[in-house]
């Protein structure tokens, strides 16, 4: 008998992305959880035309939320998904072979991030390796909030599938600009809170090494224009972030 699988997945106002991602794992979930933060548009209808259990909470971190919604999984097995993530045919293939007969705890893919249309294959952006499937006994979501890790037991067996996961990050170079604000708020509070400190060396080198390694040592050149866009506005993201955190460590002294 194959393992039964629970698709879980953490939602805010995601109607422009949900029903592609729910439309990917037809025929492999044997159900689809849903944790949303209490979504303003058709996120909530989407979801329920295709039966899957819907819970609200409020949201308490991207961390939080991703081990909240493992709760309400009833299978052993989990495949973690984000809302604007799609299984390659490929992919979904290795992943329906492997929950016939399982020979690991935790698996792994590829993930494959489309950029304002174009798939990005070098840039510090691929192969993004990332654990999604596991018994749910070998894993919880760890990490500095906005950026989640798969925290494995010391004793899980952890193989990699061929494949990839298609990440749909942003349509717009300004959705891109919004994104880099909220998240580099959140990873500068956190790194706040866990005692980092940041100087003006520390900004200027971080950034502009983020950029050097994304652009030159990572071959971001060779995804052309968003290539330079990407790793331009990653290496702007650290600025921002280590900027962010030294007025943070400004006004504890004041």
């Amino acid at each position: 008998m194959p393992e039964k699988l629970s698709v879980v997945i953490i939602t805010f106002n995601e109607e422009d992305n949900i029903e592609r991602c729910l439309k990917s794992v037809e025929g492999l979930a044997d159900e689809i959880v849903v944790l949303d933060s209490f979504s303003t548009d058709k996120t909530e209808s989407v979801c329920k035309s295709f039966g899957v259990k819907f819970y609200r909470q409020k949201f308490k971190g991207y961390i939080e939320q991703k081990n909240d919604v493992l709760k309400y999984a009833s299978n052993n097995w989990v495949l973690s998904l984000d809302a604007d993530e799609v299984l390659s045919n490929t992919l979904f293939t290795e992943i329906k072979k492997t929950m016939e007969n399982p020979d690991a705890d935790v698996y792994g893919f590829n993930r494959l991030n489309n950029y304002c249309g174009k798939w990005i294959r070098h840039s510090g952006w691929y192969p993004d390796k990332k654990l999604r499937l596991w018994k749910k006994e070998k894993g919880k979501w760890g990490g500095i909030n906005p950026h989640d890790k798969l925290m494995t037991e010391k004793d899980a067996v952890i193989k990699y599938l061929k494949g990839d996961l298609l990440h749909y990050s942003y349509k717009t170079i300004d959705e891109h600009i919004a994104q880099i604000n909220k998240f580099s708020t959140i990873a500068a509070i956190e790194a706040h809170k866990n005692g980092k400190k940041s100087n003006v060396t520390t900004i200027l080198i971080r950034s502009f090494w983020k950029f050097v390694r994304n652009y030159f040592l990572k071959s971001g050149f060779l995804d052309g224009y968003y290539g330079f866009i990407v790793c331009s506005l990653t290496g702007w993201e650290t600025f921002v972030k280590y900027v962010k955190l030294k007025e943070l460590n400004s006004y504890e002294k004041k």
